[in-house]
């Protein structure tokens, strides 16, 4: 007889090497084809509604680390909600209007754009951007993230931009529209105007010019021979220039300079005479802001006046204290211009060229000016000191050109008129992490007029008619109208219809008495639209509702989808659009650099996918402290690899030791069970709480390492590894092996839902191989249910204990195998000495040496028995020495029974029986 066909080795279809990249294309193809997201939608109808809102990636180009980090986030949310007693529908977005489809296809599509008309363009400009969409698409479900992926929202669709059109209505309805001329962020590179979130900071090198202006009216409280010393980065904006603004509280001097008189804060007067190079300089006197209102100062290059006025927005934080004022370039300049009642003179073009309104420089562009505009100051006397400074400049986030202040008619959201009502939101809202209330209160706390129009083609129209005496006409017959007009055919049709034909029949207006209309032609700002998402797609679709439970997207959406979320929705409906507002950071290299083509460092999730499968990436992401900056580089993800290998053979060995176990036939109650078995389902009770409780507050990374803990730890290293000796030697009905298989089963299945929504194909894999089943797939069924055992405390309290016990036990084997003294730790006798609460609890014990994985083990209490060559350790000491007696050729224990049995000589008393019993 072959003694080791005796023994019951574990048997399982499931490999040890996952294979990820070929075998999670045909799981999904699976997916597809059984329709398991319309399964899981089905199975779980009638709970109540869980939604993530989508936030609409842009359609253009592939995937990056950015995108597979927020859209797997997403995935485990949605996944585990719908296993948590919650309908969990997820409608997957895309943004597809702007600048950049625009832009990719004048450059890569090679498109004339003078060749054709705008509806023409902006028909290619559609083909192009849902050709994007399909190609993301592609990508993000290789990604396993599951979702309606035939029926996805896009901005583009005539249903959506019809609702965007309702949402304009509402908020002009309200009078939260209005068109004004006041300078906006301006990008000459795109010929547009942009919002703030459309803005992003890099260093540009500029001239740093201090400029007198002198005094030409002094008010009685200045003698007329002074002059006032500006400070400015932007000399292309003094042609612009029409007052100086001062702080009323500040002090200002009067500083003699060889026998030139300057005005300038008290304050600032040490930096500034630093910086220009004044060796000495007397103070001649002293006078306060405030007396220095209406006086009025000579414009260095033209003969124009230039107003002193009182603002606020003067500080002693840079310059001089006197601040450069032109209304047509900056945001105070302007405000402070209305009150004093300038001109808003804006001497730029759409293009960043200067025009005939600043002489002497026409036809230049605004940076190239900035030279011969010095050149002329100096020539004046005007220029007081003249260089360079390296500063943070806004640039456009799209062409990464430098923007500036510039006045033009625009249409603005009025956020100041329900300004209160937004911040009121904020704090209604859940932020996750916290300090995202504290930012978005900030930002809306702080910010200006959404400015909302573009001059641009590809986008939704502003929908707004004028009269022939050029007022705007916008009304709800108006909207209404206009909106059943997208919904049916969609926008392009304001690019192609005469204007009579976008109005209602037989509309009249007293604005129009000879019934003479035209349309604006501006689009609306692209954050506009993903920021109605609320109306088109939560509210559009059945399925869905407002306000969403959760928004999660990267933590620049603070300026941009969070933020135009909130102000259109509470605009329109008084509420946030969210409950819930998770934001992640950003992916970086493993260095911690930024992922950029010419450092060489970017990593693309389909590359990574190729080579080790989706899971791996999913397994990253949940490993991550993903509300920081996130690292991943190559090694990176071989850590987690490794981590994936061990949680995958966790599954094999389980399912290899239950191929001959059916639950409802050899399953023991728990009552039935061995402490140490029963001991085992606390813990992984425990484990299902602690894990529930970690995807509820959306800490995928406790889930990581509590399984992973649970995996090597309690399992691996303790359980399984206890376990071997009685589900390879006992006979297949042992009570003790079924006792033990039940355990096993429980904690597979366990482990497969509750890491379900996180290694989804792998778990799904597994699920496959169980000899039973509640469900065809582990996403089909539920998260499990905590149980309550009355002797939980006791037991943890009591095993807890023996575990660390065993460690001390463990570390005496190990340091006997490296001095030689035994092999394995089965040929091992150990004495262990221990004082009497823990003698107690070792005594208390069944089958001892099973449990430390020794073939003997003496106990004897009092740790000052212990002979002088016993090793100490923190609770016991031990002895290790080689066990007496013979190896049993069946379970490799040493036994002084070994030959007992003549007819099994080579076996131990135990095998012997077994085999005799259960293999004759």
């Amino acid at each position: 007889m072959s003694y080791k066909d005796t023994l019951l080795m574990p048997k399982t279809d499931f490999p040890m090497r996952g294979n990820l990249p070929n075998k999670e294309p045909g799981m999904q193809e699976k997916w597809e084809s059984e329709k398991i997201y319309e399964q899981v939608q089905t199975r779980t109808e009638g709970r109540p509604l869980f939604v993530l809102h989508d936030g609409p990636p842009y359609a253009n180009g592939d995937i990056h680390m950015g995108h597979a980090l927020n859209k797997v986030l997403k995935d485990f949310i949605v996944r585990y909600k719908s296993m948590a007693g919650f309908q969990a529908p997820y409608v997957p977005g895309w943004d597809t209007h702007g600048l950049p489809v625009e832009t990719a296809l004048t450059k890569k599509g090679k498109v004339n754009r003078k060749k054709m008309s705008v509806a023409e363009f902006r028909k290619k400009c559609e083909e192009y951007a849902l050709g994007q969409v399909d190609s993301q698409r592609e990508q993000f479900k290789r990604l396993g993230v599951r979702g309606d992926w035939d029926n996805p929202y896009v901005t583009l669709t005539h249903e959506y931009e019809a609702q965007q059109i309702k949402v304009f209505g509402e908020m002009a309805k309200k009078g939260y529209i209005y068109k004004g001329k006041k300078p906006v962020y301006w990008s000459p590179s795109s010929e547009s105007a942009l919002a703030e979130a459309e803005i992003e900071y890099e260093d540009k090198r500029s001239p740093s010019i201090y400029v007198a202006f002198d005094v030409k009216n002094g008010n009685g409280v200045l003698q007329g021979d002074e002059k006032f010393v500006i400070w400015t980065t932007t000399p292309w904006t003094i042609p612009a220039n029409l007052g100086i603004a001062v702080h009323a509280d500040l002090d200002y001097v009067i500083v003699n300079v060889n026998e030139t008189k300057y005005i300038l804060a008290q304050g600032l007067l040490e930096t500034v005479s630093e910086a220009i190079g004044w060796e000495s300089y007397t103070i001649e006197r002293t006078v306060k802001g405030a007396t220095l209102e209406h006086t009025v100062a000579q414009h260095p290059l033209y003969n124009r006046d230039s107003l002193v006025m009182l603002g606020d927005h003067v500080t002693l934080d840079a310059g001089t204290g006197c601040v450069h004022t032109a209304p047509g370039h900056g945001e105070d300049d302007y405000i402070i211009g209305q009150k004093y009642g300038l001109d808003v003179l804006c001497p730029v073009d759409d293009k960043g060229v200067m025009t005939e309104e600043a002489p002497g420089f026409e036809g230049l562009f605004y940076d190239t000016a900035n030279k011969p505009i010095t050149e002329k100051l100096d020539e004046a006397g005007a220029l007081v000191n003249l260089s360079f400074m390296t500063h943070s400049y806004p640039h456009d986030w799209r062409t990464k050109k430098p923007v500036i202040f510039r006045a033009t008619a625009q249409w603005f959201a009025s956020i100041k008129d329900f300004r209160d009502d937004l911040l009121r939101e904020v704090n209604n809202v859940e932020w996750l992490p916290k300090w995202g209330e504290t930012r978005l209160y900030n930002m809306v706390r702080d910010r200006g007029d959404w400015c909302i129009s573009r001059q641009r083609a590809w986008g939704v129209p502003i929908p707004i008619f004028y009269g022939e005496n050029g007022e705007p006409i916008i009304n709800d017959e108006t909207i209404n109208h206009v909106s059943g007009l997208f919904r049916e055919h969609g926008s392009n049709i304001w690019f192609e219809w005469e204007t009579k034909e976008l109005l209602p029949e037989g509309f009249t207006s007293e604005h129009s008495p000879n019934g003479h209309f035209t349309r604006e032609m501006d689009i609306m700002d692209v954050w506009f639209d993903s920021g109605s998402s609320h109306q088109a797609v939560l509210e559009e679709r059945n399925e869905l509702q407002r306000p969403a439970d959760v928004y999660l997207e990267g933590s620049d959406q603070y300026r941009g989808w969070f933020n135009s979320s909130l102000s259109t929705a509470v605009a329109v409906t008084g509420k946030a659009p969210y409950k819930t507002v998770v934001s992640h950071g950003f992916t970086l290299d493993g260095q911690g650099r930024k992922m950029s083509k010419s450092i060489g460092n970017v990593m693309v999730p389909n590359k990574v996918m190729k080579q080790l499968g989706a899971d791996i990436l999913r397994l990253w992401v949940a490993s991550v402290d993903y509300q920081a900056d996130v690292r991943v580089s190559d090694d990176i993800l071989k850590q987690v690899a490794e981590v994936y290998r061990k949680i995958r053979n966790t599954f094999r060995f389980l399912l290899g030791n239950l191929h001959d176990f059916n639950p409802e036939e050899h399953g023991v109650d728990y009552d039935q069970l061995p402490e140490l078995d029963r001991y085992m389902l606390v813990k992984l009770n425990d484990l299902t709480g602690d894990v529930k409780t970690a995807y509820d507050n959306y800490q995928f990374a406790q889930v990581y390492h509590k399984v992973h803990n649970f995996c090597t730890i309690d399992l691996s290293s303790f359980y399984m590894d206890i376990a071997k000796d009685t589900l390879y030697i006992q006979h297949a009905d042992d009570p003790t092996r079924r006792g033990i298989q039940t355990v096993m089963h429980e904690v597979l299945v366990t482990l497969l839902k509750l890491l379900s929504p996180i290694l989804s194909h792998t778990a799904d894999e597994a699920w496959e191989q169980l000899p039973t089943k509640e469900a065809k797939s582990v996403q089909l069924t539920d998260m499990p249910k905590a149980t309550q055992y009355l002797e939980a405390a006791e037991l943890k309290a009591k095993w807890d204990t023996f575990m660390a016990l065993r460690d001390d036990v463990l570390k005496a084997l190990e340091e006997a195998r490296s001095e030689k003294v035994i092999g394995k730790s089965l040929t091992a006798h150990v004495s262990v000495f221990a004082d009497k609460e823990q003698f107690e609890l070792l005594n208390g014990l069944n089958n001892l040496d099973k449990l430390l994985i020794v073939s003997d083990v003496s106990l004897k209490e009092g740790r000052n028995e212990a002979p002088s060559e016993a090793k100490k350790y923190e609770h016991l000491s031990v002895v290790v020495e080689p066990a007496a007696g013979e190896t049993c050729e069946r379970c490799w224990v040493v036994s002084k029974t070994v030959g007992s049995n003549e007819n099994h000589p080579g076996l131990c008393s135990s095998c012997a029986e077994i085999v005799e019993n259960h293999y004759s």
